[in-house]
């Protein structure tokens, strides 16, 4: 399910209404039901290719309008990706990629912000991404991290943000960014 792309002020910007969601506890729960028939997993990408990045990131957010890293210098993008306080976690379903998370620790490891996380779109709706998020919270509890946050724009997937809530993070915040849009070319 792709949501509807929103539709520019007169001056051409975008409005981007923002639900801040945080998690200050390591969730508690019991494992999900495996899915029959299917493997899932879940490996860190260590120095990835901006190519292999790139096409994740474009792959996964281009029907909910990512844009940021897509007009990014190759240098710029690889200053964040290479960056040991950002580590990449790639789902792999029965051995191909169908996700991907960003985990960003630059702020101070206790302060850890999943700047990105999706699936490939013919992966939605069978029950991975929230099987997928579980171990990214997981992983991003393993040390030092005492506050996790995530934020979700108004034009992500439909049912984000009741994803991220049954993960276990609350809405702790609310913004709109006004940017230019990247789709006037």
């Amino acid at each position: 399910m792709i949501p509807t792309q929103p539709e520019p002020r007169a001056d051409g910007k975008l409005e981007i209404e923002v639900t801040d969601l945080e998690m200050t506890n390591k969730p508690v729960r019991s494992n999900r039901v495996p899915l029959a028939g299917t493997t899932l997993d879940v490996r860190r990408a260590k120095q990835p290719t901006l190519h292999f990045y790139r096409y994740l990131y474009e792959t996964v957010g281009t029907p909910y309008l990512w844009f940021s890293r897509s007009v990014m210098s190759d240098e710029a993008l690889s200053a964040i990706i290479h960056d040991e306080r950002v580590e990449l976690l790639v789902l792999y379903v029965d051995g191909c990629p169908a996700g991907f998370a960003e985990l960003d620790r630059r702020a101070g490891a206790a302060d850890t912000d999943i700047q990105y996380f999706g699936l490939v779109s013919e992966h939605l709706g069978q029950g991975f991404g929230l099987r997928f998020l579980d171990r990214v919270v997981d992983y991003a509890w393993d040390g030092d991290t005492t506050r996790l946050t995530v934020h979700v724009a108004a034009f992500d997937h439909p049912r984000a943000l009741m994803i991220y809530q049954r993960a276990g993070f609350v809405p702790c915040g609310h913004h709109t960014l006004v940017v230019a849009d990247p789709r006037a070319g």
